[in-house]
């Protein structure tokens, strides 16, 4: 498997209790989990100019990713797919990590994508995990499951997901998620990417285009949070029972 970039962007927008949208450019790193190919902008689990680490996400306790993405696959009854594994998230960008969504894809020994690890952090600290299978693989896959965690602190822990998207081994990968119920969802958030094939030159006209991305993201949604709250949008705290922080920053997709 190559290492890719994916560059695009995302667009929110919130249906309830008033409709308010938002969207920003942003781009993510996908590799093979077991051997990702390194550059010299580049580096895995060592600190560079553009880094992936396996700290940030699974456990995140420093342990190595692929022993924890078989154990969940192989807790839903699909460790069939636990062969090939591609990973996708945005990368540190000179330390620093901003990462509301990220995905462990995941192929059987022929390469076909059989299931889909989708990995949720909120802007409190929490993180957990959809493992979802693929039931469609020729064309949009279709996904869904009930909401397990506060995310946004503008909403409370009803409705579920929906996921809508296309096979990310294709040039451009679409996806949506809808919130909510089906017939009053309360938050759509479309990322659209294009795939390119990691170079050097590539990634260091990534970092002039769009300098500390990560950074940049986390501020353009803590930004739209505050609006929010100016508007008049209802603030929810987190849980008592939700996870404390870790030490890198994290963020939240809806």
């Amino acid at each position: 498997m190559s290492t890719f970039l994916h560059v695009g962007d995302v667009a929110h927008v919130r249906h309830t209790p008033f409709r308010h949208r938002f969207r920003y450019r942003m781009w993510m790193l996908s590799c093979d989990l077991d051997a990702p190919r390194q550059s010299w902008l580049f580096r895995r689990n060592r600190a560079g100019l553009v880094s992936l680490h396996d700290v940030d996400h699974g456990p995140r306790d420093g342990s190595a990713l692929r022993p924890w993405v078989e154990a969940k696959l192989a807790a839903a009854g699909l460790g069939q797919f636990g062969h090939g594994i591609r990973f996708m998230a945005i990368p540190r960008v000179l330390g620093f990590a901003f990462n509301p969504i990220a995905f462990f894809l995941c192929h059987d020994a022929e390469g076909r994508l059989g299931a889909v690890i989708h990995q949720v952090k909120n802007t409190f600290g929490g993180q957990t995990e959809y493992v979802l299978p693929v039931e469609n693989k020729a064309g949009t896959i279709h996904q869904e499951t009930a909401k397990r965690m506060h995310v946004s602190p503008f909403f409370d822990m009803q409705g579920g997901y929906r996921f809508a998207f296309s096979n990310p081994d294709l040039p451009e990968f679409r996806l949506c998620i809808r919130y909510g119920a089906e017939e009053t969802p309360r938050m759509t958030a479309v990322m659209r990417l294009a795939r390119r094939t990691l170079s050097d030159w590539r990634l260091a006209g990534l970092l002039l285009a769009m300098p500390l991305m990560p950074l940049s993201v986390f501020v353009a949604i803590h930004l739209q949070a505050l609006r929010l709250y100016l508007r008049g949008a209802v603030y929810h705290p987190i849980p008592p029972t939700a996870p404390s922080a870790p030490a890198t920053p994290t963020g939240a997709p809806a």
